[in-house]
């Protein structure tokens, strides 16, 4: 178990990644022949750090099916939920830095448990960074109990009712979790939290009843809203969504707020840069195709592709951003 580091530490090192990727891609010039056409010979395994049925379950499944295509090897999805997940990032760190073995994970593992809790199993800036493939709007989500039919009326009834309704989050520390803290700091109530473990089983609680709202990703959550089985109030977009022009975003009443997932691919620590390069170029043409794009429009998901040096970049801004939520609202995670 390694000795707790300090968010602003973590902060540099990814940042020193990335120049260290744009460094190297200058210099290498074209991949060494270990990244070459010969990668990959046997089957490539994504570990997600969530349950099955989320969204950080479906996008890694979209693509490992076009990439298995391409790579002419199965793409196993291995889930490995628990501790915010800290339990798959930890068995993805301690995996050979082949390729073999990759981490598919939304922001907690690598951009905000090292915030909450005070030692991880595993270094989160020792990771290599290979892309972030995709980025979706978090969704204000309620039970159809809740009498509040936009953001303003469900504010107004939160107030008058002070620690009486409950938010749902994927888990404690994953962005659901902090959106819902950032969105009781902005609005000014007073929620109570209840985490679950992975997005299905927080929205089976909000449409059970159990609790009153969630701030998920707003693609898995459609089918639900489309059903009458939970209410749409709001996307915490900073503008509307074409698909949904008729959903409002938070910002139109709590101006300036916004929240979005993103979901990245890393690889085990010591993994080639130029290795993850050439890993991270099939994720992005995989991200190019109609077919993925089709599907992950169908969940609201934004493709984004990005090389190494710019994910690494990414992530170390977002270290910095969740780290001031995190702080502000003195969340602690023993």
């Amino acid at each position: 178990m390694i000795e707790p580091i300090s968010p602003e530490k973590v902060r540099r090192r990814w940042r020193a990644s990335a120049w260290i990727g744009i460094v190297l891609a200058a210099l290498a010039g074209s991949p060494p022949a270990f990244a070459g056409e010969d990668y990959p010979q046997r089957a490539v395994k994504i570990i997600v750090p969530y349950p099955a049925g989320g969204s950080a379950d479906v996008l890694p499944r979209i693509l490992g099916d076009w990439l298995s295509r391409k790579w002419g090897q199965p793409v196993v999805i291995e889930n490995r939920a628990g501790a915010g997940g800290n339990v798959g990032a930890e068995a993805a760190a301690l995996a050979a830095p082949d390729g073999y073995t990759l981490l598919a994970t939304p922001p907690a593992p690598l951009a905000i448990n090292q915030n909450l809790y005070p030692r991880l199993p595993f270094d989160p800036a020792a990771f290599v960074p290979v892309t972030i493939v995709a980025r979706m709007p978090n969704a204000l989500l309620v039970n159809p109990k809740v009498p509040a039919g936009n953001v303003a009326e469900l504010i107004a009834y939160a107030r008058a009712r002070p620690g009486k309704l409950s938010y749902a989050s994927q888990g404690n520390g994953t962005t659901s979790h902090l959106t819902g803290e950032l969105f009781k700091l902005e609005a000014g109530v007073d929620l109570v939290h209840v985490p679950y473990r992975g997005s299905a089983p927080a929205l089976n609680g909000l449409v059970a009843g159990d609790v009153d709202l969630m701030f998920d990703n707003v693609g898995i959550s459609l089918g639900l809203v489309s059903g009458g089985a939970l209410k749409l109030l709001a996307i915490a977009s900073d503008h509307r969504l074409p698909a949904l022009a008729q959903v409002p975003t938070l910002a139109e009443t709590l101006p300036g707020f916004t929240s979005q997932t993103w979901f990245a691919i890393a690889a085990p620590p010591r993994t080639p840069p130029a290795l993850a390069a050439r890993i991270s170029g099939d994720f992005a043409a995989a991200l190019r195709q109609p077919e993925v794009i089709a599907r992950l429009a169908a969940l609201s998901a934004e493709p984004v592709g990005s090389d190494p040096a710019t994910a690494a970049a990414f992530i170390g801004e977002e270290i910095a951003r969740w780290g001031k939520v995190i702080k502000t609202a003195d969340i602690k995670i023993e």
